[in-house]
C-alpha cells in the first residue's frame, strides 16, 4: 500500500487509511465542495515507521500511567514523543512524502504553501471530536519543511491532553494511528466555524462565527467571533452579533511563518462577513448535513473573495431540545457578566481562576472554571468543574465543543470574566442564557409557552416512529443523558464498563468470598439506568470482555494469552465455562426483578448455537428466574446465529439484538482493529444486509422482537435499509438517536406513500 495518497482519491469509507479529517476532506472533494486539494501520508505509513524503527512497544509501555497522575502523564508524552522525534524514519516513507510535496508543487507551477494537520484514525467520529487533541502546522514550505511538520505530527499523537482524552473516551492506544494530511494553504482574509445545526439543541438553524485572518483564532477561542444565524428553511439571517475583534493569526509577509498580530483599528469593529457570504455559507452546511446524514461542524475560510471548505466532521455534542430549554431559568439575583450561552444547563459553585494547566490542581469537584480561554490541557480540570467561564471564544471554540460534550453548563466570551470574578467567591451560571449571577440565586422554571396551534411559541415533539427507537448506553452516570434522549428503551446496556471499573475481576471477588459484593456492585449500576427508563425496557449484555481487559486487573494475573481475544474466550461461551460468575450475573438480574425493575431484560452475547442458549435458560431456572416475566434473547454477531435463527426461535427467545460490529468481521473475515485490512470493512456490505434480512423476516413472522445496537444502528443509511427490512428497533448512540430517529420516520412516511401509489 501507498504511504501518501491524494485526497481526491479517498472518502469516508477510508477513515482507517487516512483518519476522520483525510476521509471527510476527500469525501467533499468528490462531491464537488470547494476544498483546497493535496495529499495524506497514510495511517499504514505511520505505523510502519514505529514498527520498522523498532519503537511501538516502547511507546505503548510509556503509556501504561494514571493519567490523573499530571507528573505521569507529562512523562509519558516526554518519552513517547522523544522516541518518534528521535526515530529514523525508512527512506523509502520520507522519500515518498517529499516527492508527493514536489508533484504538489509542479501541479501549482511553484512552490506551494501547504498546512500539515493531524487526522487520527479514531477522530471525527460521531460520539467523539477528539477537539484539539493533535497539532496542526500552517504555512509550511518546502520538501524538508513538510517531512519535519508531518513528523511532528505523528508525535502529537502522544502529547499528553490526547493520551488523557483517549483513556477518558476509552480508545486503545494501540489501535490509534495517525494520518498526516498535507493541504495547499487557503491565506485566509476571514475565516471560521460553523454548525449546520445549532450545537446544543439542533434545531435546523445554521450557526456561522467568524472573524479576520486564519480560522485558528476562532478554533482555539483567543477571539471572540461575529456571530450570525441562519434559518435553513427560509433561508433568512435571522441575527448578527457584531463581535469587537482584538487580534487575528495571518501569514508575515517578510518571514512568511504564521503570527499573531492585532487587528485594524477600522476592522476591530466592522462585520467580518456580506450577508451573501453567510447565506452562500449556509448553503454548504445544508449540503453537508444531507450528504453525511448527520448534523456537521465545519470550517471554512476566504481568500480573494472565493469560499473554501477546510474541513467538516460530526457535531459530538448536540443534547435535546426539550433537555436544554428545562436547563434554563429565570433567576431572581444580580446580574454580573454576561456572554455566549455556549453549553445548556445552570450551577452554582466556588469561583477558581485558572491561568494555564498548572493550575488544574484548584479546580475541586463542582467549582466554577474561570479562565481567559481553555486549552487541551484543560481538559482534566474541565471534567471535574460545574460549569465553566471564559473572557474568549465562540460556539465553535475548545471550552464550547468539550462543555457541550461534557454536559457541563458553559458561558464564553464574557470579556471580563478573570478581571470581574474573584477566586472564591460564588456565584451562578446559565448556560443556556449566556448569564452569570452572584451568589447562588433563586431559580424558578419559565412559564411554559402557549400551544402551536394557539400561535403563542414553538412547541418540541419527537416524531412517533412504529419502528421503537432506543439508546445504547455502556456506563450508568451516562442514563440520564440516555433518558434525555427520549428513547423508546436501551438496546443495550454494557456491563463489561461497570465490571472493569471496579478494578478488580469477577474471580477476584468469587476467590475472596465477595460474590456478594460482586452482586451488589452490578445491581447498583444496572439499577440507575433501569429506574431512568422504567417501564421502558432495558436489555442488559451479559459479559463480554475479552481475556485481553481483564489481564491488567487485580485478580486477572492467570488470564489466557490468546492471539485474538476478539476470536476468543468471550461472551456467552466464558460465561458458561466459569458457570460460578455467569450464576452471579444471574442473582444480580433477580434481586433487580425482585425490587420491581420488570423492565430488565437479559442478552446473551456471542452465541453461535442454540446448544449455548438451551444450557444458559437451564442454568436460569436453577437460580430461579421466572422467564415468563423476563425478556431473554440473544446477540446476533456470529454467521452461525444468524443462519440457524430457526432453531432459537423454536426454542423461545424473546428477543434479537444484532451487534454488527462483530457481525462484520467475521462474515468478512476482516479483523475490524487490524489496519491493514480495515478498508474492507463495511456493515452495508451486500452479505451483511442479506444475514440482517433473513433474520429479520424469520423473527417477523413468529413475533419476536428485533433490532441492532452495532455502531451501524447510528448510521442514517443503514437505519433507512433496516426500516424497509421491517425491524422492530434501532438502538443507537445517544448523540445519534434524534438523526436516527428522524431518518426512521421520514423512512416510514416514504414506505407508506410508496404502498398508497401501489394501491392506486
Amino acid at each position: 500500500m501507498d504511504s501518501v495518497v491524494w485526497l481526491k482519491d479517498v472518502g469516508k469509507e477510508n477513515l482507517s487509511l487516512v483518519g476522520g479529517k483525510g476521509a471527510s476532506l476527500g469525501e467533499m472533494i468528490n462531491i464537488g465542495v470547494p476544498v483546497p486539494g493535496g495529499f495524506a501520508v497514510t495511517a499504514q505509513a505511520f505505523r510502519d515507521f514505529i514498527n520498522r524503527a523498532g519503537i511501538a512497544k516502547k511507546i505503548f509501555a510509556a503509556l501504561d500511567v494514571d493519567v490523573n497522575q499530571e507528573s505521569e502523564l507529562h512523562k509519558a508524552e516526554i518519552t513517547a514523543k522523544k522516541l518518534i522525534m528521535e526515530a529514523k524514519v525508512p527512506e523509502d516513507i520520507e522519500r515518498a512524502i517529499k516527492s508527493r510535496y514536489d508533484e504538489l508543487c509542479q501541479q501549482e507551477g511553484k512552490q506551494v504553501f501547504v498546512a500539515v494537520r493531524s487526522s487520527a484514525t479514531a477522530e471525527d467520529l460521531p460520539d467523539a471530536s477528539f477537539a484539539g487533541q493533535q497539532e496542526t502546522y500552517l504555512n509550511m514550505r518546502g520538501a524538508e519543511e513538510v517531512f519535519n511538520a508531518v513528523r511532528k505530527c505523528w508525535a502529537s499523537l502522544y502529547g499528553a491532553r490526547a493520551i488523557f482524552y483517549r483513556v477518558e473516551q476509552g480508545f486503545e492506544h494501540e489501535k490509534v494511528n495517525l494520518s498526516a494530511i498535507v493541504q495547499k494553504m487557503v491565506d485566509s482574509e476571514k475565516s471560521g466555524v460553523m454548525f449546520s445545526s445549532q450545537p446544543s439543541t439542533g434545531e435546523p438553524l445554521v450557526v456561522i462565527e467568524g472573524a479576520w485572518g486564519l480560522g485558528e483564532s476562532v478554533v482555539s477561542g483567543s477571539v471572540s467571533p461575529d456571530n450570525f444565524v441562519v434559518d435553513r428553511k427560509t433561508k433568512k439571517i435571522l441575527s448578527k452579533y457584531i463581535a469587537t475583534k482584538e487580534t487575528m493569526i495571518q501569514r508575515d509577509p517578510k518571514t512568511q511563518k504564521t503570527v499573531t498580530i492585532k487587528v485594524p483599528a477600522k476592522k476591530r469593529d466592522a462585520v467580518v462577513l456580506t450577508d451573501k457570504e453567510a447565506l452562500q455559507l449556509a448553503d454548504y452546511a445544508e449540503i453537508l448535513e444531507k450528504h453525511y446524514g448527520i448534523p456537521q461542524d465545519i470550517e471554512w475560510g476566504v481568500e480573494k473573495g472565493k469560499i473554501y471548505i477546510l474541513q467538516s466532521r460530526p457535531i459530538t455534542t448536540i443534547v435535546n431540545a426539550k433537555k436544554a430549554e428545562a436547563s434554563s431559568f429565570e433567576a431572581s439575583g444580580k446580574l454580573i457578566l454576561t456572554g455566549l450561552g455556549a453549553a445548556p444547563g445552570v450551577a452554582t459553585g466556588i469561583v477558581r481562576l485558572i491561568s494555564s494547566g498548572r493550575d488544574l490542581d484548584k479546580v475541586k469537584p463542582g467549582d466554577i472554571m474561570v479562565t481567559k480561554m481553555t486549552m487541551p490541557d484543560m481538559v482534566p480540570g474541565m471534567k471535574r468543574a460545574g460549569a465553566i467561564v471564559t473572557d474568549e471564544g465562540g460556539m465553535a471554540c475548545h471550552a464550547a465543543i468539550v462543555s457541550r460534550e461534557l454536559g457541563c453548563p458553559a458561558v464564553v466570551g464574557t470579556k471580563k470574566a478573570t478581571s470581574t470574578l474573584k477566586d472564591g467567591m460564588e456565584i451562578t451560571v446559565d448556560g443556556g442564557k449566556g448569564t452569570v449571577y452572584e451568589g447562588r440565586v433563586a431559580l424558578a422554571a419559565p412559564a411554559k409557552p402557549a400551544s402551536a396551534a394557539s400561535g403563542g411559541g414553538v412547541v418540541y415533539t419527537k416524531p412517533i416512529t412504529a419502528t421503537e427507537i432506543k439508546v445504547n448506553v455502556s456506563e450508568p452516570d451516562r442514563a440520564e443523558a440516555a433518558a434525555a434522549t427520549m428513547a423508546d428503551g436501551v438496546g443495550l446496556l454494557r456491563i463489561e464498563h461497570m465490571i472493569l471499573g471496579l478494578g478488580k475481576t469477577p474471580n477476584w471477588y468469587i476467590k475472596n468470598g465477595k460474590s456478594e459484593e460482586y452482586i451488589d456492585e452490578l445491581a447498583k449500576g444496572i439499577k440507575v439506568v433501569a429506574d431512568a427508563f422504567f417501564p421502558r425496557p432495558v436489555w442488559v449484555r451479559t459479559l463480554d470482555a475479552p481475556t485481553d481487559e481483564f489481564r491488567a486487573m487485580e485478580g486477572g494475573e492467570n488470564e489466557p494469552h490468546e492471539h485474538n481475544p476478539m476470536l476468543g474466550w468471550r461472551g456467552i461461551r466464558r460465561d458458561l465455562t466459569e458457570l460460578d460468575h455467569f450464576r452471579l450475573e444471574l442473582r444480580a438480574f433477580k434481586k433487580l426483578h425482585d425490587m420491581g425493575l420488570t423492565n430488565v431484560g437479559i442478552m446473551l452475547p456471542m452465541v453461535q448455537h442454540v446448544r449455548e442458549f438451551q444450557k444458559a435458560k437451564e442454568i436460569m431456572f436453577q437460580e430461579d428466574l421466572d422467564l415468563e416475566k423476563i425478556d431473554v434473547g440473544i446477540m446476533v454477531e456470529t454467521p452461525g446465529a444468524a443462519l440457524t435463527i430457526e432453531d432459537f426461535i423454536e426454542d423461545g427467545i424473546d428477543f434479537i439484538s444484532f451487534g454488527t460490529n462483530d457481525l462484520t468481521q467475521y462474515t468478512l473475515a476482516v479483523d475490524r482493529n487490524n489496519e491493514n485490512v480495515a478498508g474492507l470493512y463495511s456493515e452495508l456490505h451486500p452479505a451483511i444486509l442479506k444475514l440482517i434480512e433473513y433474520v429479520v423476516e424469520r423473527c417477523n413472522e413468529a413475533g419476536v422482537k428485533t433490532s441492532i445496537c452495532g455502531q451501524a444502528g447510528s448510521y442514517p443509511e443503514m437505519a433507512k435499509r433496516l426500516v424497509e427490512i421491517g425491524i422492530t428497533s434501532i438502538s443507537a448512540n445517544i448523540d445519534a438517536v434524534a438523526t436516527v430517529r428522524e431518518t426512521v420516520a421520514r423512512s416510514e412516511k416514504i414506505l407508506t406513500l410508496r404502498a398508497l401509489r401501489n394501491r392506486e
